[in-house]
């Protein structure tokens, strides 16, 4: 059984659209493409680095698919291309039919299904990369991911596609390596965990003020 490991930029607010330029993904009105990109330094780059510097797989979505093929085979001078290019690309899409990235396949059908199997596969850890849509249909599934690799960026974005929906999975994350850049860039990696138990503040013997707030909510739902 090998890792699902979901690898992200995160603003404050937990957005993750279009990092990396205004171009990537202008969908809903957005206009904030490239939030990422005048963050970077050593501290950034040795995380990814480290990162990419492992066996891997990918996982990715269909949209960041299509950026990454129109990217990286014509970029291969740039760091991480050639990793990024020989690596087996897992895509999960309902309308691709080919792909034309080297070492492409595509995955059909009930996702946490498909991905299951691939996890069950021999191989190396499998890297999801963007893909926000993607991510959150994991995230539905408790223990489908095993890992997450947050790059959280000092900034409010407001608005935009975000990691969790509302039908994210309760589950627990264990945090097991944290560190920071120069420029405010917290670099966090979680690993799945049991959720714990929820409990409560509240007095064992509530006040007159409590119980009449109680009620007043309930009559307002």
């Amino acid at each position: 059984m090998r890792r699902l490991v979901v690898q992200t930029f995160l603003s404050l607010d937990g957005v993750m659209q279009a990092p990396g330029g205004p171009e990537e993904d202008p969908t809903g009105g957005f206009e904030h493409g490239g939030w990422t990109v005048n963050y970077g330094d050593d501290a950034t780059d040795q995380v990814m680095g480290e990162a990419m510097g492992v066996p891997f797989d990918l996982l990715l979505g269909r949209k960041t698919y299509e950026i990454f093929a129109a990217h990286w085979p014509y970029a291969r001078d740039e760091p991480f291309a050639a990793r990024l290019n020989d690596a087996t690309k897992y895509v999960v899409s309902s309308t691709l039919k080919t792909l034309a990235w080297q070492n492409s396949r595509i995955v059909t059908g009930d996702v946490a299904a498909g991905v299951a199997r691939i996890k069950a596969e021999a191989g190396p850890e499998l890297q999801v990369l963007g893909s926000g849509e993607l991510v959150r249909t994991l995230l539905e599934t408790p223990g489908l991911v095993d890992e997450l690799r947050l790059l959280i960026f000092p900034l409010v974005l407001g608005k935009g596609k975000r990691i969790f929906g509302e039908r994210s999975a309760l589950a627990g994350w264990d945090l097991v390596r944290s560190t920071s850049s120069t420029t405010g860039v917290l670099m966090a990696t979680y690993r799945a965990a049991p959720a714990r138990p929820a409990g409560s503040f509240a007095l064992g013997q509530p006040s007159d003020a409590e119980i009449e707030r109680r009620r007043r909510w309930e009559r307002e739902q």
